[in-house]
Order: structure tokens, then C-alpha cells, then sequence
């Protein structure tokens, strides 16, 4: 199933769920309490977020600047051997060919490496603020007695009565970065 297939069927899902409380809260003639939590903006606003991106800048800089020096000084040196190439003999420009062809090969495999390790290092960071986030959730949730809290992308609409997001990131950021 992809992408936006889940998505669907998630939100067919959540209005199936509404739906259904919407009419158990009318047979219970009480209100119910619902409250929406804006994912993207809790890991873009709140501090522990900025301090996980922080800390991966810091993490991965280096190698990063190590990979531009990299491929600036194989540009040059392809840029040489294209100026050089007309006083060349064969041997020598074939030989020098070879040298940027293997140059390239560990760049791109130093990139690949590179991506994957900031990949991993992402996925774990946000994994971390995530479950802080969703611990922020649950205090909410239980302490001002909601009956639902939608979070994600799946919510089309959600008025600003019902969007809790800017609890959820001061409670984290009272909490501080670590």
C-alpha cells in the first residue's frame, strides 16, 4: 500500500471514528473534547527539535565540508586534465583518466556513506523528540480530560479551538532541549 493510499484509508478511518463518537457523545448529552496536535510544526518549533538539528550540523559538518573539498579539488583536476589534454601523450591522459574515474567512484561512495549515517542519525534524533512529544501528549490528554487527540497529517481541518500544538510546544520547551 502506498503513501497516499494509507493516507485514505487513515482518514476515512478518523472520520469513521468521529462519526461514531460524534453520535455516542449525542446519545451521552455531554460534550465531547477533541483536540489536534500539528506534527510538523511540534518537530520544526519546539526546542528539542531545534537542538536535535543542532546537534546533527554539528555531528556532520565536518564531513560534509570534507565532501565539498572533495569534489571541488576533482573538478579541478578534471578541469586540468581538460586543459592539459591537447600536450598530453595518450598514456599519460589515459592514465590520468583513470585516476579521476577512481576519484569519482570513492567520492560517490563516500556521498552514499555520508547520507546513509545522516540518515540513521535523523531518523534516531526524531525518534527521540517524537516520544517526548507524544509523552507531552498524553499529560495534555489526561489533565485536561480530553476524549480524543488527532495528531499528524490526516486531519484536513482543525479550528484553532481544537489545535493544541502550542500546548505541546511549550510544555516540551519547559522541558528543555537535551
Amino acid at each position: 500500500m502506498n503513501s497516499s493510499s494509507l493516507k485514505s484509508v487513515a482518514v476515512k478511518f478518523a472520520a469513521a471514528a468521529l462519526l461514531t463518537l460524534a453520535g455516542f457523545a449525542g446519545a451521552q448529552a455531554q460534550e465531547l473534547k477533541i483536540g489536534f496536535v500539528n506534527s510538523d510544526r511540534v518537530l520544526r518549533e519546539a526546542l528539542p527539535a531545534k537542538a536535535a538539528q543542532t546537534r546533527l550540523e554539528a555531528e556532520f559538518s565536518k564531513r560534509q565540508k570534507e565532501g565539498e573539498d572533495a569534489a571541488a579539488k576533482l573538478k579541478a583536476a578534471a578541469d586540468k586534465l581538460d586543459k592539459d589534454s591537447p600536450t598530453l601523450s595518450e598514456a599519460e591522459r589515459n592514465r590520468r583518466q583513470r585516476d579521476l574515474v577512481e576519484q569519482d567512484r570513492e567520492l560517490q561512495r563516500k556521498r552514499r556513506e555520508f547520507q546513509e549515517d545522516l540518515n540513521q542519525r535523523k531518523n534516531e534524533e526524531l525518534a527521540s523528540v517524537v516520544e517526548r512529544a507524544n509523552k507531552v501528549v498524553k499529560q495534555i490528554y489526561d489533565t485536561e480530560k480530553f476524549d480524543l487527540i488527532l495528531q499528524g497529517d490526516v486531519v484536513i481541518f482543525a479550528s484553532p479551538r481544537v489545535d493544541i500544538t502550542d500546548k505541546v510546544i511549550k510544555a516540551l520547551n519547559a522541558q528543555g532541549a537535551k
